[in-house]
């Protein structure tokens, strides 16, 4: 079973929701109206079903916020650059993305959930 299709179960199930409406571009709040109770079911569910260590406050960018306000006093790196440092399973592409849509909310993708996934799998390779 690929990636994506293990993450689509275990919100299905976490979400009671058919995996069909969960897609990679879902916003998992947005979209998928994902509670705060349902993100610690989700942290534990991908460490057991990935046997990584998953930190919640990098998988689900939890301190956007703050990075970005901490970011606006730094004048030797762009929000871009120091968002990539605090979130390296990021895309630069996908960094860009969030800084445009922050205003509408919360900004955590499918997509990123599978990013972090991938990313840690490599990093203890």
């Amino acid at each position: 079973m690929d990636l994506f299709k293990k993450i689509k179960n275990i919100l299905s199930e976490i979400l009671d929701i058919s995996d069909d409406e969960i897609k990679k571009e879902s916003y998992i709040v947005r979209d998928l109206d994902m509670e705060s109770i349902d993100f610690l079911e989700l942290a534990v569910s991908i460490n057991s079903e990935f046997n990584i260590n998953v930190k919640d406050d990098d998988i689900f960018l939890r301190n956007l916020r703050e990075y970005l306000l901490m970011s606006e006093d730094m004048k030797d790196i762009s929000k871009e650059n120091f968002l990539k440092e605090k979130y390296p399973h990021l895309s630069s592409t996908r960094i860009n993305e969030i800084l445009e849509n922050v205003d509408m909310g919360p900004v955590l993708r499918v997509a990123d959930l599978l990013s972090y996934i991938k990313w840690q799998n490599e990093s203890t390779k």
